[in-house]
């Protein structure tokens, strides 16, 4: 093994990585001798980007709450090696779920190279069926492109396959199974796959932090640990890199940083991802980089299913800013889809009643859904709470897609640890008015209407009668 993998490994290992051999009965010892060395990580933290020490250089990304593979070079070859395999994914404090991912985790590791690099993918499959790995948005050869049965024969368990194929332009894309593929990804099995330019690019500026995640989704039962695979619209975990908030980490960047965010949807349906506090531009897709004449300023960019999306801006706004998806059925936790509304209505009465019976009967949705996001409500075990995150002024009651972009001017380059909540210079936060209000000025205007009924007299009105004659009379 070379000194590369080992410096990595040990990179890894410093941060809760481990590195295990593939067991495949179906793989010879001699085949595994030329084989690299998979790493396996089990954290669901976010950690540090993995600079390169071999091969052309790059400026790496930083995966959010998930990490890149590391690789060996190999007479020029970039080689890495992906196990798919069934795991155990934390994906919010106190609340696991057990999917399929690749290398211990779902989303697998990221997978960075340079344009131009040849590279060489070991897939190991561990899964109790066979699979495969399309490469998203790649430009290769034909039979390379990972679709079973079309492309391929599917990589049985037990057996390793080899993926071969020169990265042959920059851009954000994505790997997952083109095998039983209702299945394997609504069980988990995804992964971002970053390819930086060779040099300066006219369309791809120099950042100064650079993020990427994945968007997925889960339907799994309060209690439960495993998703249901044949859900096609009502799932109740929306999550980031198959985490949920509050588990999902900040982005913490500073003050007058450059800053590129690259989000990938692999669930159902569309998001728009909105940022607080600042304006960005996307500035490329999955196709490619935008040109910078089709660029213009937004909050909010819709990434809809299958897409890969970049924006980028200038983080001038020193603060906690929320930064989410904007349906808000996105940010909240699991509950069942039939749960009636009742604001407005006192059922203080019968509830007295029912506790009589269920002592643990709650009321819900009397005066909305916020207090559910503070009380202490008895769940089944592993559950998350439909909404919670505890900020400095109370309860967030947010869930699902949601976290936090911290910007600081403190900060060190290349320091991403999390500062803390952000110190509001005085004055600069809203507050309870306690004076007097003046009774409002109330309209007594009734509104009106841009096209009004046109009120016809009675005797103007004429009538015409068709009898069965077929001869027309007037009445």
């Amino acid at each position: 093994m070379s000194n590369n993998i080992n410096s990595r490994r040990n990179f890894l290992g410093g941060l809760g990585a481990i590195t295990a051999a593939a067991s495949a009965a179906a793989v010879s010892k001699v085949a595994m001798a030329a084989l690299p060395e998979p790493v396996i990580q089990t954290r669901p933290d976010t950690m540090p980007p993995l600079v390169p020490n071999t091969g052309r250089p790059y400026n790496p990304v930083v995966t959010l709450n998930g990490w890149t593979l590391p690789w060996r070079m190999n007479k020029g070859v970039k080689e890495f090696h992906l196990v798919a395999e069934p795991v155990v994914r934390e994906m919010a404090p106190g609340f696991t779920a057990h999917l399929w991912g690749y290398n211990g985790q779902s989303p697998g590791p990221t997978i960075e190279v340079v344009e131009g690099d040849r590279v060489r993918i070991f897939v190991t499959n561990k899964l109790p069926e066979h699979t495969s790995v399309h490469w998203h948005g790649q430009r290769l050869p034909n039979g390379m492109d990972g679709v079973s049965g079309l492309t391929q024969v599917a990589i049985q368990p037990g057996k390793t396959f080899v993926y071969e194929f020169v990265a042959r332009r920059p851009g954000t894309f994505m790997y997952h199974p083109h095998a039983d593929e209702m299945t394997q990804m609504a069980m988990g099995m995804m992964g971002t796959w970053i390819t930086h330019p060779k040099g300066a690019h006219p369309l791809i500026a120099e950042v100064d932090r650079d993020f990427v995640f994945l968007l997925n989704a889960y339907d799994i039962d309060p209690g439960a640990y495993t998703p249901k695979i044949m859900t096609m619209l009502d799932f109740n975990l929306w999550s980031w890199n198959s985490r949920i908030f509050p588990g999902i980490d900040p982005l913490v960047v500073r003050k007058n940083d450059k800053v590129r965010i690259r989000v990938g949807n692999l669930t159902m349906t569309n998001h728009p991802i909105h940022i607080h506090g600042h304006e960005f531009q996307v500035t490329g897709t999955d196709g490619g980089p935008i040109p910078h004449a089709a660029r213009w300023p937004e909050v909010t960019t819709d990434v809809a299913v299958g897409q890969m999306r970049q924006f980028e801006f200038l983080a001038d706004e020193e603060g906690d800013w929320a930064f989410h998806c904007h349906k808000s059925h996105h940010t909240m936790n699991a509950m069942g889809h039939n749960v009636p509304t009742l604001i407005g209505v006192d059922h203080s009465g019968v509830a007295k009643q029912i506790t009589e019976l269920i002592p643990d009967y709650m009321v819900m949705g009397e005066r909305g859904m916020a207090d559910m996001g503070e009380m202490e409500m008895p769940l089944p075990d592993n559950t998350a709470p439909m909404m919670t995150g505890e900020g400095p002024f109370g309860g967030v009651a947010m869930g699902g897609m949601f976290s936090v972009l911290k910007v600081r001017k403190e900060l060190k380059r290349g320091d991403y640890k999390d500062p803390g909540w952000y110190r509001h210079p005085q004055g600069s936060v809203a507050y309870e008015w306690t004076g007097k209000l003046a009774e409002p000025n109330r309209s007594k205007s009734a509104g009106g209407k841009s096209m009004p009924l046109q009120q016809k007299n009675q005797a103007e009105v004429e009538v015409q009668v068709r009898k069965p004659t077929g001869k027309m009379h007037h009445e």
